[in-house]
């Protein structure tokens, strides 16, 4: 079937993608009630097929230039561009995507991946960005847990936190995955970092109101001890003692395999966007692997963390979007024709 293409609406400024600004609710659903009237989009419920787009992170705190982790990609403006695209893609495709789901990564300042959880012997906190923690470090004293946090994180059974910490970290290592990366405070709960890119908000709502489909928001990230890359599940689910420090999203990862097609796009390339993607082949290799045909990458929408002169993931982003495609994933462009 020839998908219907639709234009860009007038209000869309691509210009304004890179700043924050508050989405006038009232008349852009005015807007799109009208818009949806004059080129006869119909109420997604009507969808004989049924497509999700997947937005990971698309946040202020990751998109927006002199935000704590702006992912600039080997471009230097990455994230501004790859949203740009995605607004457009948004609006052209308005009358085949049946539910936008955007994942907000949501943290609060006493976590492990935040500097104020670790100290060293003289007191000092761990640089952000440029500190990771081995279990190696634990043992020779270099990084401890901040005794401080242990009233507000493990009610104030500070054994009990090093004992988890300790676990963590090590298990970082046993399942092949990144080093504890102490992280620049970032995605604050209540923050202004945590809000969705506003040209991006505009274009979810826009969408919300015109096929009267409810925006589904998924949260990711609150718990204290563990990383959450992912979407669909955290870095480490359970404790030292075996119990369950925090769960898979099991509700999302049944409802993305039941749509016609999901489409995944956002940020990072290199590190949420290919955690949540690996999660759902792991999920899909358990159920039937030719769902994976089903799931499109918009590669044009998504940029890799990129540190000139300290790091670049680009490589392994790259060689990771290549393995999905080699099990049955689609790469796609953001203006290649969407058959799905």
């Amino acid at each position: 079937m020839q998908p219907q293409i639709l234009p860009i609406p007038f209000h869309f400024d691509s210009n304004k993608v890179g700043e924050v600004w508050r989405v006038p609710y009232q008349k852009c659903a005015a807007d799109a009630e009208l818009w949806a009237k004059e080129h006869n989009i119909q109420p997604a419920y009507l969808d004989q097929k049924r497509i999700c787009l997947l937005l990971i992170d698309v946040q202020n705190t990751f998109c927006i230039p002199e935000f704590e982790l702006f992912v600039g990609g080997q471009t230097g403006t990455g994230a501004v561009d790859d949203n740009k695209r995605l607004c457009e893609f948004i609006y052209r495709h308005l009358g085949l995507i049946t539910r936008i789901i955007p994942t907000l990564d949501t943290h609060t300042a006493m976590q492990i991946f935040h500097p104020i959880f670790w100290i060293n012997a003289a007191g000092e906190h761990p640089t952000p960005a440029a500190t990771s923690i081995t279990s190696a470090d634990i043992e020779q004293g270099i990084w401890t847990v901040n005794p401080a946090v242990a009233n507000s994180v493990a009610n104030g059974d500070y054994e009990l936190l090093k004992q988890q910490a300790n676990h963590y970290v090590k298990k970082l290592s046993q399942d092949g995955k990144y080093p504890l990366t102490v992280w620049p405070y970032h995605s604050m709960l209540g923050g202004i970092g945590h809000a969705l890119v506003s040209a991006v908000e505009e274009a979810i709502f826009f969408h919300n109101i015109a096929r009267q489909s409810q925006t589904q928001f998924e949260m990711k990230g609150e718990n204290p001890l563990t990383e959450n890359y992912s979407i669909l599940r955290p870095e480490v689910l359970l404790g030292f003692d075996g119990q369950p420090i925090a769960n898979k999203n099991t509700s999302l990862i049944k409802q993305l395999l039941e749509f016609d097609a999901v489409i995944i796009a956002g940020q990072a390339k290199s590190h949420c966007v290919a955690w949540t993607i690996d999660d759902l082949l792991t999920e899909i290799q358990q159920v039937d692997v030719t769902l994976t045909k089903k799931i499109y990458l918009l590669e044009d929408c998504t940029s890799p963390v990129v540190v000139p002169g300290v790091v670049d993931y680009t490589e392994q982003a790259n060689a990771t979007f290549k393995r999905f495609a080699e099990m049955g994933m689609h790469i796609i462009k953001s203006t290649d024709s969407l058959f799905c």
